[in-house]
């Protein structure tokens, strides 16, 4: 049956035993449960961005609407870690180039738990293709399993001091750290763009990420968790800093290299695998089916470009011990909707949230105009961009699709189910999800890529008519 014959059976043939079901649940919360406080609402639509609205009322539920959305907050699914985007090497370079004053107001804007306050962050371990070079901490012409040759000293003039600023911005700020590349000579290309990686490299490589986890930490920079690689399965035909590993190697290397070096060292640093595309789900399912390395991996990093998020549940139903992080997905900065295409990632944000995901973090988040510093071959924009002359700070659509996530949602908070009356829920053009904050507050967030509308959100005994328009994003919370 279609969505449209569905829905119009329902109002036809079931609206009764639609809102009878909805009904006796209510009854059951509303048994549980104080009556829901006023309801604060915020818009992302036409000309106005992350603006308050009018105040919403909780009203007696009469009526159950055939396409209501059931605000299931009895049903708790994963903790939210955050919000963020990457500082990438190309990110952290345009940021220091603004004078002290105009850097300040930027990072608090982005990071500080009053404004913006992303909270999750990616940054490189050496160069990406967002990088103004090419780079590695252990660049050798020969080999140096001893790693003689180690420095960060290249992240020491701009990477790491616009790091400690964001920190200082978000004192609870979550850094995660990712490679494009080892070293050329432990891959068998002897070169940091494409290529693979040498087996014989998996001792020094471990013992790589031990060092730059100390480093950093010494420069005041703590690292909490990382990926063993970028897009594992891209090898990006030599075109930029990237490395293949399949997934035996990648499951070797974690149970028998990195995971023991971690713990021997006594770090906590959480370790991810995959960081890549959803269409990787099998693999991922066989990296968490080898019990050595199991016990190290915490979760698994997730790329949005292909697949659909389902994956993830997929994944997690298998392990549902192990959490799923989103880690990367940006905008194309020379696509015409470059700052109005809020609601297309307000919908995306929805869908990995309700796949399980426990923080969702973009690409890059500072670029210039022309999307660039860049040694790659994709041109992306940043969450903000910084026009090179003028130094004028453009928000992009990325960043107003946050706002109604990261400005609301407390670390700590448990995504709730939201669910459709009959497994409609307002049509395919609405999506949802919602959130049950550590301070008692909930949080609904509805996007609609489609024509105005009005629907109904239900909670217990009471539920409210939301008007939609067109093209908009929507946070409603409440106490």
């Amino acid at each position: 049956m279609t969505v449209g014959s569905r829905r119009g059976f329902l109002k036809a043939a079931s609206a009764v035993a639609a809102g009878f079901a909805v009904s006796s649940r209510a009854t059951v919360w509303a048994a549980e449960d104080k009556a829901p406080g006023p309801v604060k609402v915020w818009g992302t639509f036409r000309d106005r961005r992350h603006a308050a609205l009018e105040p919403l009322a909780w009203k007696p539920t009469t009526q159950i609407a055939a396409d209501a959305i059931l605000l299931n907050v009895h049903v708790p699914r994963q903790e939210m870690l955050g919000f963020g985007a990457a500082i990438t090497d190309a990110s952290a370079y345009v940021l220091s180039r603004l004078n002290d004053n105009d850097r300040q107001a930027v990072m608090r804007e982005l990071f500080a738990p009053d404004q913006l306050a992303l909270n999750v962050c990616r940054t490189c371990i050496g160069s990406s293709d967002y990088s103004r070079t090419a780079y590695t901490f252990d660049e050798s012409p020969e080999p140096d399993p001893e790693l003689k040759k180690f420095s960060i000293d290249h992240d020491k003039a701009y990477y790491l001091p616009m790091l400690r600023e964001a920190r200082k911005a978000n004192p609870e700020l979550f850094l995660f750290s990712s490679p494009w590349t080892p070293p050329g000579w432990m891959k068998s290309s002897n070169s940091m763009l494409g290529g693979a990686m040498r087996k014989q490299s998996y001792d020094p490589y471990a013992r790589y990420f031990l060092k730059f986890l100390e480093a950093y930490k010494a420069e005041g920079v703590v690292i909490d968790a990382v990926s063993v690689q970028n897009e594992a399965d891209a090898e990006q035909e030599g075109r930029m800093p990237a490395c293949l590993w399949s997934q035996e190697h990648e499951i070797e290397f974690v149970k028998s290299h990195l995971g023991p070096t971690l713990r021997k060292a006594g770090l906590d640093t959480k370790i991810w695998v995959l960081d890549h595309n959803y269409n990787l789900w099998g693999r991922a399912i066989d990296e968490l089916s080898d019990p050595a390395a199991y016990q190290y991996i915490d979760g698994i990093a997730w790329h949005g470009y292909v697949g659909e998020p389902s994956a993830m549940s997929r994944v997690h139903d298998a392990f549902p011990q192990k959490n799923a992080y989103w880690t990367e997905g940006g905008s194309d900065i020379t696509a015409p909707d470059y700052q109005t295409d809020f609601t297309k990632w307000a919908d995306q944000f929805n869908g990995i949230l309700n796949n399980w995901a426990r923080s969702i973090t973009a690409w890059n988040i500072a670029l210039d105009e022309k999307g660039n510093p860049n040694i790659g071959p994709f041109p992306c924009g940043g969450v903000v961009t910084v026009d090179n002359t003028t130094h004028k700070v453009t928000l992009s659509g990325q960043y107003w699709a946050f706002a109604h996530y990261s400005k609301h949602v407390q670390r700590g908070a448990r995504v709730f189910a939201t669910d459709g009356v009959g497994g409609v829920g307002a049509g395919v053009d609405v999506s949802h999800t919602g959130f049950c904050n550590p301070d008692g507050s909930c949080v609904a967030v509805v996007a609609n890529r489609g024509a105005q509308k009005r629907v109904q959100l239900v909670l217990g005994s009471k539920a409210l008519d939301v008007d939609l328009p067109a093209d908009s994003v929507q946070t409603l919370h409440w106490a």
